[in-house]
């Protein structure tokens, strides 16, 4: 790392999860916050820190230069139905009219070719976070049902190829079934509602896709994650090892136990 890092901070406690990363290795980071989205406890924290708007980037870039940022970190969701709520200014009107799909992916990338161009480098969204990632078997909760390797062999493939498509990262599954596959609702909705129609006992899987740009685009699970599958009544939750963020690890834990909801690290290799 060189010179100042700047945050681009969407909604979440993720943000503030890097910035205490940041803090305990001595460093500062300039924050850019945006309206409706960004928790003010993480706006605070910023020295210094711009408020925007969503589709703000030549603001964002201006702010960055004017900084001295010369690398940056992407942490928290921007809530999706924004996406298509833009009030964007001339810089990103620009980009947007050379898009030929507009999703998250292509949009953040864009905005992150044109940090590039103006001198900013962008780190992997696991910065500072690195020891929030899931490692592999079991994360929490009770100890798996015996069936686990034969969902995960089965439902691994399948949410790959959905999020191979930029469709959703998550499918819930119950011996051989496909219940739900997750989509603009976004992985707690979907959880909600392939947990409900499994009528019990289903279980979620949550990947990346391949080739998937870690610098923007991480997996994260959370407490509202385990609340989603416990009204669900998801059996276990399985994320995928060195490549999912898990926040609030103790918080997860402790639902895990009550909701008898087992979270399971997994590479997806021969169902494990």
């Amino acid at each position: 790392m060189k010179g100042k890092i700047g945050l681009v901070a969407g909604r979440g406690i993720y943000p503030l999860k890097v910035l205490d990363g940041a803090k305990a290795r001595g460093v500062s980071l300039v924050v850019a916050a945006f309206e409706g989205e960004t928790e003010a406890r993480v706006a605070a924290r910023g020295q210094p820190t711009e408020w925007l708007r969503v589709g703000q980037l030549g603001k964002l870039i201006s702010f960055f230069k004017k900084a001295g940022v010369q690398e940056a970190i992407f942490a928290g969701q921007i809530t999706p139905k924004r996406l298509f709520d833009l009030r964007p200014d001339w810089k990103a009107l620009w980009i947007m009219a050379r898009l030929k799909e507009r999703n998250a992916v292509t949009l953040f990338g864009a905005v992150v070719a044109e940090l590039a161009k103006a001198g900013v480098k962008v780190l992997p969204a696991t910065t500072f976070v690195e020891d929030h990632l899931a490692g592999r078997g079991i994360l929490a909760g009770p100890n798996p049902p015996n069936h686990l390797s034969s969902e995960i062999a089965f439902g691994w493939p399948l949410a790959k190829a959905v999020a191979k498509l930029n469709i959703g990262q998550t499918v819930v599954v119950k011996k051989g079934t496909v219940m739900a596959v997750e989509g603009f609702e976004g992985t707690d909705e979907a959880l909600r509602r392939g947990g409900k129609l499994g009528g019990g006992e289903a279980v979620a899987i949550k990947v990346t896709a391949p080739g998937q740009d870690m610098r923007f685009d991480v997996p994260v699970i959370g407490p509202r994650t385990l609340q989603a599958a416990a009204e669900g009544k998801l059996s276990v939750l399985v994320v995928e090892s060195g490549k999912t963020l898990i926040l609030e690890m103790e918080e997860v834990r402790k639902l895990a136990v009550r909701h008898k909801i087992t979270v399971w690290g997994a590479s997806g290799k021969a169902g494990s």
